[in-house]
């Protein structure tokens, strides 16, 4: 099914050269941060770790004391780029841990220590993206069985919580589960794992597989288990029991780790015949890997393998321990290497993707090939034409636009199609006093469509998928704009009353917050304004969004007044607005009001496709197609 085995355990000759050579821009701040410990590292280069350290969470009151206390004992070292992964589900921008009382903004943070780049992932998402790295020395197995190739794996990881994710192989890569399966509900294989999730129904309504499975689980079983069996025993933490029952032999604490194995081994079985999982489960996390000669003849692979009818099917899925120090670090570099991949300097993208072009692999280099001999084709077609073009699976089309650094195909065609200018004038030229009629005429234009080739190259299309959400879910949309900026909101006031959105627009800024004030939820403002600094118009949004409305705005994405907004769709065009006029930005403005609009129109009428159907998506690009 694909080219590459799940684990490799050489390196090609291209490797050990990348591997010598270090990052032209820098060392790379890796980080592994969980509920308990961060890991840290400096990638000098490519799968060289320096300065690895762990630190203890709970000595910090959040992640930048956190990261400063790593940074500040390497004086001198500039950081360019960084990658986190991170106990947590990441759905955006806003971090809420869910076992630490620490929330952040990931794009403050990456302004805050002056990083280009800085991704925050899932800590398992990077484990996973580790495993086809892994070497038999990596790992230890438990049981029989064996990996077969080009397989689903999947992974598990008791510490503070259970993370789960799994590898799908695809045919010139691997792709990562972004999963929270660890949230599954808890099913008892006997009576006195019975007995352990009724006395944990007396906390908790729902039990997850989490709730036992992992260190706080450890020390509610030694509960459970105490009352069940009529003993006095003093609480212990999960670290005392484990001492207990390795060290000291002590009886209950023994039939503890026993029944955190079998219950681990079953919660493996179920990920095992969920996935399919024929390249392995794998283990890791922050307590098997330090208890695994005990594991490995541990009821682990016995309650794996008991399955009733798929006990046969179970005992050929070979079980493993990561022993590997560090692996999630080893995953986070694969990640940040993939998202930076290509931000070589070309001048176009053209020539990115020529530059590229031997380093991709040959699944790739065909949708390369395609995009290099037929470009107007490939931002014409959907993905299963240009799959079919190319003679590649779908999957390798949306790989080898991320192998540029794109999310997607979507949004690689909207940066493809500024990059194909043509005979277009691509040029910014001064406007003087001394201009002729011609000049200023010539210059006007090219000014303009240079701006809006730029603005194209920079759109960023999910806060527009966000905003066309936002309104197609609104109860009233209400526009606040002064200036140059009121003839944007009366242009989108007009073509929203179409789609039967009561629509209103305030042009007084006295009239801004007392408006303001009779918004509920469900109601949406839209805010516009060049510079975004207005006081009467922040002072409004404030109260909006007090009152339970969204706030989009569009202005400079770093005004004060996009920091308020639900959603920001950024025009950062600067003009000479002392002299003349901003008539740049209004008609990016506009043009933002016109792509919006065919986004509602198109949902409105049940057509606006989900990411990745080129069909229906195109018709927004084609707006700013000139």
């Amino acid at each position: 099914m694909i080219s590459y085995p799940l684990m490799t355990t050489t390196e090609t000759d291209n490797e050990h050269k990348a591997a010598r050579s270090a990052f032209a821009d820098g060392p790379r701040l890796l980080a592994d941060i969980g509920a308990t410990h961060a890991r840290f590292a400096l990638e000098a280069a490519p799968g060289v770790l320096r300065s690895v350290e762990v630190l203890h969470c709970d000595d910090y009151s959040g992640i930048v004391p956190l990261l400063h206390a790593y940074l500040d004992k390497l004086p001198g070292v500039r950081i360019t780029h960084a990658a986190f992964a991170l106990a947590n589900p990441i759905s955006g921008d806003d971090i809420r841990m869910t076992n630490r009382d620490w929330q952040f903004s990931t794009d403050d943070v990456r302004r805050h220590f002056g990083l280009s780049t800085l991704l925050i992932v899932n800590d398992f998402t990077a484990l996973a993206m580790a495993l086809p790295g892994f070497k038999p020395s990596d790992l230890l197995q438990v049981g029989g069985g064996a990996p077969q190739p080009h397989a689903v794996a999947g992974l598990l990881g008791p510490g503070t919580g259970l993370g789960v994710s799994g590898v799908i192989p695809t045919v010139d890569g691997f792709v990562t589960l972004g999963s929270e399966g660890g949230h599954v509900n808890f099913a008892p294989a006997d009576e006195r794992e019975f007995a352990i999730l009724q006395y944990a129904w007396r906390e908790w309504q729902h039990v997850s597989n989490e709730r036992l499975i992992s260190g706080p689980g450890l020390e509610l079983i030694h509960r459970a288990l105490a009352e069940r069996n009529h003993v006095q025993a003093t609480p212990r933490t999960a670290a005392e029991i484990v001492n207990c029952a390795l060290e000291q032999a002590d009886p209950l604490c023994r039939e503890v780790l026993e029944c955190f194995a079998g219950m681990l081994g079953g919660a493996a079985a179920n990920l095992a015949v969920t996935l399919g999982a024929f390249g392995g489960i794998f283990i890791g996390g922050g307590i098997v890997p330090r208890i695994a000669d005990w594991f490995a003849n541990s009821p682990f692979r016995s309650r794996f393998e008991a399955k009733g009818r798929f006990t046969d099917y179970l005992a050929q899925i070979p079980t493993y321990v990561i022993m590997t120090p560090n692996p999630a670090l080893n995953g986070v570099a694969a990640i940040l290497s993939e998202h930076l991949r290509g931000r070589n300097g070309a001048n176009t993208l053209m020539e990115r993707v020529h530059h590229l072009l031997h380093e991709l692999s040959p699944a790739e280099q065909r949708v390369a090939t395609l995009v290099i001999e037929h470009p107007r084709k490939v931002l014409s077609e959907p993905i299963a034409e240009i799959a079919r073009l190319a003679d590649v699976s779908q999957p390798t089309v949306i790989r080898f636009c991320r192998s540029l650094g794109f999310e997607g195909l979507a949004d690689f065609k909207l940066k493809f199609a500024g990059s194909l200018t043509g005979t277009i004038p691509v040029r910014h030229s001064q406007v003087r006093v001394t201009d002729s009629t011609h000049d200023l005429s010539a210059k006007v234009i090219d000014n303009t469509v240079s701006a809006i080739l730029k603005f194209r190259d920079q759109l960023d299309v999910r806060s527009i998928d966000r905003a066309i959400e936002i309104l197609r879910r609104a109860n009233k949309v209400e526009f606040y704009a002064m200036g140059n900026a009121r003839v944007v909101a009366l242009d989108g006031q007009h073509k929203f009353f179409r789609f039967r959105i009561p629509t209103s627009s305030y042009g007084d800024s006295h009239l801004f917050t007392l408006a303001a004030e009779l918004l509920k939820p469900g109601d949406v403002v839209i805010a516009i304004s060049t510079a975004g600094q207005l006081p009467e118009l922040l002072a409004a949004v404030d109260v909006a969004r007090a009152a339970g409305a969204d706030v989009i705005a569009i202005t400079s994405s770093k005004s004060a007044l996009a920091k308020k907004a639900t959603v920001c769709l950024a025009v950062d065009h600067s003009e000479d607005s002392v002299i003349f006029l901003s008539m740049i930005s209004r008609i990016l403005q506009l043009l933002l009001i016109d792509i919006v609009s065919v986004g509602i129109s198109l949902g409105a009428h049940g057509e606006l496709a989900e990411e990745g159907d080129e069909d229906k998506r195109r018709l927004l690009i084609s707006h700013l197609d000139l």
